[in-house]
């Protein structure tokens, strides 16, 4: 009995542990597999002033479902639950704030990432970074990591100044300006590339420990810093003393040192972030969208300047946002407007309005607005600007459907710098 059990038991204990073996080589090749198949981690930096933050309210997503050419683009942008969508492969680096309190918010790429009162809580808005990383979210299996650094009310001529640029020199209208103030040259020279450096330090740090924020990180794999974002503009654009008047008859563009800086800016992070052919996106200031000044065009002209440089063909983008500024709510704030400058003739008893004698009271001066605001601004435009405004005009109006499109060429077009 014996000699007949033993060639039974050795034969299932060899096919056992050849199927063991089968099961280990399978799984070694697994993993070699997906070793093989693993890429780095893609880092995308994106920096700027108030619009890079971003001040469209989650309530104003509504407004992006109302036209079928943006309808699909919301789908993208909300869960099955319809909340804004979390990002699974996405993560963010947040840094942002006011005067010298500085902070980061950071976690899985959502809504709440827009302009914050606090740097580590959700501020209930939206600025370009959401539909940026819902769109590289959807082209990429491998984990990718958004550092956002901006801050309102920022210049490239002093705050954002790039190293490169040297120390700022005053023109003559603000030497001028000056004179009886010595102490401007001296603040001007003490801001001058405060945050371009806090930019670049934040970015490094983030860099310096990936795994911080995004767990997903595989030191193994690495980082490629695969991108970089800019929007900014206000400041500059508004800015007379910085970028004067041309003389009559002058040729040339009142803004072109700004094309000059904003080509040196895009040359020294490419040196700080060892990334010499870094795609780089100009997003190019788009308020008042297809009815511009003549200075605002002008300093759209400056901004997409330096993407004609032979020196940036191919990695460098102008993506112009004038056609997603919200031609419908920009109408109605013009009419917002002129009930604005009404409260002012009222207040500032006017001679050619109701209160050219002063005698009016506070109630009877609401009244008289609120009558005139119905008869300037129907009950359907006031639905429309509820439902899709959220914010000023040099905000974008705080639209999110406006928003969402921008973040979403950025994407678009660094993605078509990227090697294939």
């Amino acid at each position: 009995m014996k000699t007949t059990r033993r060639p039974l038991v050795t034969s299932r204990l060899s096919a056992q542990a050849r199927c063991c073996a089968r099961l280990i080589l399978i799984s070694l090749g697994l993993v070699l597999a997906a070793q093989l198949h693993a890429k780095p981690l893609k880092v995308f930096i994106l920096a700027g002033q108030s619009n890079m933050e971003g001040h469209a309210k989650v309530e104003t997503f509504d407004y992006i479902g109302d036209d079928p050419a943006t309808a699909p683009l919301l789908k993208q942008m909300r869960g099955a639950d319809g909340k804004p969508r979390v990002c699974d492969n996405v993560w963010i680096s947040y840094f942002t704030g006011s005067g010298t309190n500085h902070g980061e918010g950071l976690g899985k790429l959502t809504a709440g990432y827009g302009s914050r009162q606090k740097p580590d809580q959700d501020g209930g808005k939206i600025g370009p970074e959401f539909t940026f990383g819902l769109t590289m979210d959807a082209v990429f299996a491998e984990p990718v990591l958004i550092i956002k650094t901006a801050w309102g009310g920022k210049s490239l001529h002093t705050d954002f100044r790039p190293p490169s640029a040297g120390p700022y020199v005053p023109s003559a209208e603000e030497r001028k300006s000056w004179a009886a103030k010595p102490e401007k040259e001296k603040e001007r020279a003490a801001a001058t590339g405060v945050y371009y450096r806090l930019m670049v330090e934040h970015v490094k740090k983030v860099l310096a420990d990936p795994k911080r924020v995004c767990p997903e990180y595989d030191a193994a794999q690495g980082f490629e810093v695969a991108g970089f974002v800019w929007f900014q503009g206000w400041n500059d654009m508004v800015d007379r003393g910085v970028y004067p008047d041309l003389a009559k008859g002058a040729a040339g563009n009142r803004f072109d040192k700004y094309s000059e800086w904003m080509a040196a800016f895009i040359r020294d992070v490419r040196k700080d972030f060892n990334a010499p052919k870094m795609p780089f996106v100009i997003g190019v200031l788009g308020v008042d969208g297809a009815k511009p000044s003549v200075s605002t065009a002008a300093f759209r002209a400056a901004m997409a300047a330096p993407a004609a440089l032979p020196e940036f063909k191919g990695n460098v983008v102008a993506v112009p946002t004038a056609p997603f500024w919200s031609e419908e709510l920009g109408a109605i704030a013009e009419k917002k407007e002129k009930v604005r400058q009404m409260s002012y003739y009222l207040n500032s008893k006017h001679k050619d309005h109701a209160n050219a004698d002063g005698k009016m009271t506070e109630e009877q001066k609401r009244e008289h607005l609120k009558d005139y605001e119905a008869k300037v601004i129907t009950p359907g435009e006031a639905a429309t600007w509820k439902r899709g405004a959220s914010n000023a005009g040099y905000h974008y109006l705080g639209c999110a459907k406006t928003f969402a499109q921008m973040g979403k060429a950025f994407a678009e077009a660094t993605l078509g710098m990227m090697p294939k």
